[in-house]
């Protein structure tokens, strides 16, 4: 096995704790996020079909959340119980969603640019992007925790412990 790719979470704490933060800023983010997407007066669209009403998009959206702070809950528990296999749809769906932000940051950004909203272009793309790094950072700390714990399941439960 190739082992994790990181060995600890900002330098200063294990990825275990990087992981639970990671789960933890995840139901976070969803629960604001549906409580400002029922709040806020804002119109949501689709990037590809565009043709939704708001309302069903909104929906889409609430479920997609719901099933984040589930996916989370269950990655939390797979921390704190050392179960790779709880892990999963998070370590799996977490990349995926990655690629999607960065896609949603770049396609917004240029949509302002196209509007003549350069200011707003610009600062989507700088907090859209550092988003995306912070993001696939709290990705990879978790994925090393998920190596590790999937590494420990491999060689068997009363083997060696790991070691760097």
């Amino acid at each position: 096995m190739a082992g994790p790719l990181l060995q600890t979470c900002c330098r200063c704490q294990s990825l275990r704790t990087g992981a639970i933060i990671s789960g933890v800023c995840g139901i976070i983010l969803a629960i604001v996020s549906l409580i400002v997407m029922f709040v806020a007066r804002v119109e949501f669209k689709t990037i590809v079909i565009d043709w939704l009403p708001s309302n069903v998009v909104k929906i889409i959206l609430a479920i997609n959340l719901c099933m984040t702070i589930l996916i989370c809950t269950l990655m939390i528990v797979g921390v704190l119980r050392r179960n790779h296999y709880l892990m999963l749809p998070w370590v799996v769906l977490g990349i995926v969603l990655a690629f999607g932000l960065l896609i949603s940051v770049v396609y917004t950004a240029v949509v302002f640019f196209i509007d003549g909203f350069v200011l707003a272009g610009v600062l989507w793309l700088i907090f859209g992007l550092l988003s995306v790094v912070i993001y696939v950072y709290m990705w990879m700390v978790t994925y090393s925790f998920f190596t590790i714990l999937k590494e420990e399941s491999d060689r068997g439960r009363y083997s060696q412990p790991y070691r760097r």
